[in-house]
Order: C-alpha cells, then sequence, then structure tokens
C-alpha cells in the first residue's frame, strides 16, 4: 500500500471513530444579504455581501462574508473587500469599479452584524458620458427578537 493510502485510510478510520457532535438550537437566528451589478460600455462591476447569526442559551455566533468583481474591456478595473472583527461586532464592504475612458461602472456593497441586527446594503451605478447615470440600492435589514 503506498504511503498516501495509508495516511487517508488512518484519517478516515480516526474520523469514523470520533464521537458526533450535536450542533445546539438557536434561540433566535437570521441571515441577510445583498448583491447587485453594474455594466455600461465594456465594464461592468458586482458586489455581494452576507451574515448570518445564531443566538444559543451559552452565546452568540456570526458569520460574514463579502466579495465582488471589476471588468473591463481597454480601461482600468479593481475590486477590493475589507472585514473588520470589532468584538462582537463584524463588518464586511466590498468596492468594485470598471472605467473606460469616461464610462464606469461601480458596485459598493456594505455588510454588518452585532449579534442582534443584520444589515446589508448594495449601491450600484453605471454611467456613459453625455447619458442619464442608473442607479440601484438594495437593502436589507434583519432584526433579531429579544430573548
Amino acid at each position: 500500500m503506498k504511503p498516501i493510502n495509508l495516511i487517508a485510510a488512518a484519517s478516515i478510520a480516526l474520523l469514523a471513530s470520533t464521537p458526533a457532535v450535536l450542533a445546539e438550537d438557536c434561540i433566535a437566528a437570521g441571515t441577510v444579504g445583498s448583491a447587485g451589478s453594474a455594466s455600461a460600455g465594456g465594464t461592468s462591476a458586482s458586489s455581494l455581501g452576507t451574515a448570518g447569526t445564531c443566538r444559543t442559551d451559552d452565546g452568540t455566533t456570526s458569520s460574514i462574508g463579502s466579495g465582488g468583481s471589476a471588468a473591463t474591456t481597454d480601461g482600468k478595473a479593481q475590486s477590493k473587500t475589507h472585514v473588520n472583527d470589532n468584538g462582537d461586532q463584524l463588518k464586511a464592504q466590498t468596492k468594485a469599479q470598471a472605467v473606460d475612458k469616461g464610462t464606469f461602472s461601480k458596485s459598493r456593497t456594505k455588510t454588518s452584524t452585532d449579534g442582534s441586527t443584520l444589515d446589508s446594503t448594495t449601491r450600484t451605478m453605471s454611467h456613459v458620458p453625455g447619458e442619464k447615470p442608473v442607479k440601484s440600492t438594495t437593502n436589507k435589514k434583519i432584526i433579531l427578537p429579544e430573548q
């Protein structure tokens, strides 16, 4: 038997012998998310964010995620995401933008949770010179019930 197969077999045996751990039921739980995309000319930009919270007798567990992308045929495109963990608060922000000779598309998503409130907002905008900009906003907010 090859060493790789032996390691894999040992890992499976170890996992099979580990007792199952049951997840605790959430007293209050919620998920929230928003996403959006914009395009104009040869540019496009998209962003999204999602967060979830589960409150149990032992405390609160939260998760957050965010991401985006931008593309252009001849111009400049960039996308950046920042996540901040500040104690019981999680915040994420993604900005995506593509520019090509005055034509641009951009999308920004801000998502946050503090264990009792979940919020996600996405704003998009695209513009071709000489035309009216196209804008959109999507917002989702959930407030979890008190115990």
